[in-house]
């Protein structure tokens, strides 16, 4: 798959346009491709919104569909959005771009309005430290270079200005549960774990923060063996996704039963991790044994 170098909410709302009108038109993949004379995979990539969609091709699906002044504008909008540079874009750093999907997760990251996250053994990376995130690439990928590190630091740091005020939109919400064990792991040495901490500490005190500890007193939930991320948006016409984290990369779930089970399963996350308060307890509990 090509790397996501642009918006990607304008392209799913685009491809599910395009499947929506051939659907209705009653032809195949192989046969709308054939009429345009374009190859069935670049069809079927604008069909599940990967790579950079091309005015032409979208122009000639247009007409082939019979499609009416209104959405054959807005189709053309949502070309002309989703063939912007996303500003992750000048952080690839590797021939191949970002790797293990990264650039898809920051893509959407960058869209959604809220972002509901689990992660286990380590705190998310949106309250993460300078030094916190360059142990743990030390430590988890000790092959990068240098070079390398600093470009994943000021990407994490680009990413967490979301929080803040990010220039046009809104302030990301984030909801996170975090297992009692990134409390406890250290990351490089117990000063970056104190710090990492305090950190954290001081995110309680964002309006647009939820942090809640899955306590080890708590019996574990059916998704708390992985990392894995819901994001929200704020249009209706976008679909929630999540993306699941694991060592080999991300896996991207987005059918409408994939996401009513995890919004469950991230519920019940919930109902067995301590409040906010008592999360927040634990936390200065833990700086304190630190100090």
């Amino acid at each position: 798959m090509p790397g996501m170098t642009g918006p990607i909410v304008p392209r799913r709302r685009l491809a599910e346009e395009l499947k929506r009108l051939r659907s209705q038109d009653g032809r195949s993949l192989e046969e709308i491709a054939q009429a345009l004379l374009i190859s069935t995979s670049k069809l079927s990539r604008l069909e599940t919104a990967q790579g950079s969609p091309q005015a032409r091709d979208v122009r000639d699906l247009i007409r082939a569909y019979g499609v009416d002044e209104a959405l054959g504008s807005r189709m053309m909008r949502w070309v002309t959005q989703a063939r912007r540079q996303g500003w992750w874009s000048d952080y690839e750093f590797t021939p191949g771009g970002f790797t293990s999907g990264l650039d898809v997760h920051v893509a959407y990251e960058s869209e959604a309005s809220v972002e509901r996250a689990y992660t286990m053994p380590f705190f998310p990376a949106l309250l993460q430290t300078e030094a916190y995130v360059r142990a743990l690439y030390r430590s988890l990928e000790p092959w990068r270079g240098d070079d390398e590190v600093d470009e994943l630091v000021r990407l994490r740091k680009r990413r967490q200005e979301l929080l803040g005020k990010p220039e046009g939109r809104p302030p990301l919400d984030l909801v996170v549960v975090c297992h009692e064990s990134a409390l406890r792991q250290v990351v490089g040495d117990k000063q970056i774990l104190h710090e990492q901490l305090k950190a954290v500490d001081g995110a309680f005190e964002r309006d647009n923060v939820e942090f809640r500890v899955l306590p080890f007193d708590n019996s574990p939930p059916f998704t708390a063996t992985c990392m894995y991320t819901y994001f929200e948006f704020a249009d209706s016409l976008d679909r929630d996704v999540v993306h699941i984290e694991t060592h080999a990369g991300y896996r991207l779930l987005e059918t409408t039963e994939s996401l009513q089970q995890y919004r469950r399963y991230f519920d019940e996350l919930l109902r067995r991790s301590l409040s906010v308060q008592k999360s927040h307890d634990l936390v200065r509990s833990r700086i304190r044994e630190l100090d």
